[in-house]
């Protein structure tokens, strides 16, 4: 037990004193909102996930934690091999990156209008604003037995569930973003004259399209967490089948594998939601 403590101790007071040296002579790191060079932030990114894999190999090497609940980094690499070879990774994450991407498409093609339209009239608003919000307290993962009834068990019943998972948080977010919009444009474009349907499309649509692009990015990934659920039901194989295979059989390394193969999807996702929003509003990044 001291040594444990003793161990902890150690890393815990290298820690305070790294911060307060780095503190002391780069006061630049520590600004409440501050701005770093391009090749210090480069170099902070690239340092962040280093660190984090030094403390895992660590943690690992004192023994503290068994290789059952927590794998070395090596062992997690030397997964990637068997899981390509033996298990269809490729194919496997490419199945599950069309139920993921047919579940988006619907997701937004049912957002955004609806949304605008309740988030522009009071009519709508008045009526559907509270059922709107209120959807988001659904416990998705007990309403499978209802998309099975309704969609069956094929890959029509997952797209709509994996969309569901997402509409119930967009929906509220792009009414919130049309209510957002400021006045003074509704305003100017009254002024000169303009339409209802011209507002629309000059002044609110640009808008929402300017703001919801990267909220899209965070809530879409949202599905990746019940891609377990979605393929589970009728088990015709994806990435969350593996993930429940693996941990299931004891694997604990590939279940890692894998995790890591997920998170490196959704970053790729995101940097093609930033290159769609640059594309779409590059006044943004004037």
């Amino acid at each position: 037990m001291v040594q444990i403590i003793a161990a902890c101790a150690v890393p815990i007071l290298l820690l305070v004193v790294g911060i307060w040296l780095i503190n002391k002579y780069v006061p630049a790191f520590f600004e409440i909102r501050g701005t770093l060079s391009p090749g210090a932030a480069a170099g902070l990114q690239m340092a962040g996930p280093v660190l984090l894999i030094t403390l895992w190999q660590a943690i690992c090497l004192t023994g503290w934690i068994g290789p059952k609940i927590l794998p070395h980094p090596l062992a997690v690499i030397q997964a990637l091999p068997e899981l390509h070879f033996k298990d269809a990774l490729v194919r496997n994450l490419m199945y599950s990156c069309s139920l993921n991407g047919a579940g988006y498409i619907e997701a937004v093609a049912v957002c955004l209008p609806l949304g605008i339209v309740i988030g522009l009239f009071p009519l709508f608003n008045e009526m559907f604003t509270k059922p709107v919000n209120s959807i988001r307290a659904i416990p998705l993962t007990a309403c499978t037995g209802l998309f099975m009834e309704w969609f069956g068990i094929d890959n029509l019943m997952k797209i709509q569930f994996l969309s569901f998972g997402i509409i119930v948080y967009l929906l509220p977010v792009v009414v919130q973003r049309t209510r957002e919009a400021p006045a003074v444009y509704q305003q100017t474009a009254f002024t000169l004259g303009a339409t209802k349907w011209q507002m629309l499309r000059t002044v609110f649509w640009p808008y929402v399209r300017s703001t919801i692009i990267l909220d899209i990015a965070v809530l879409v990934a949202i599905s990746w967490t019940y891609i377990i659920i979605a393929e589970m039901m009728n088990n015709t194989g994806g990435i969350g089948a593996m993930l429940y295979g693996s941990a299931r059989a004891g694997r604990i390394d590939k279940t890692f594998a894998l995790l890591f193969i997920i998170v490196g999807v959704v970053y790729i996702q995101d940097k093609i939601f930033v290159g769609i929003d640059k594309l779409l509003n590059p006044q943004k990044y004037a």
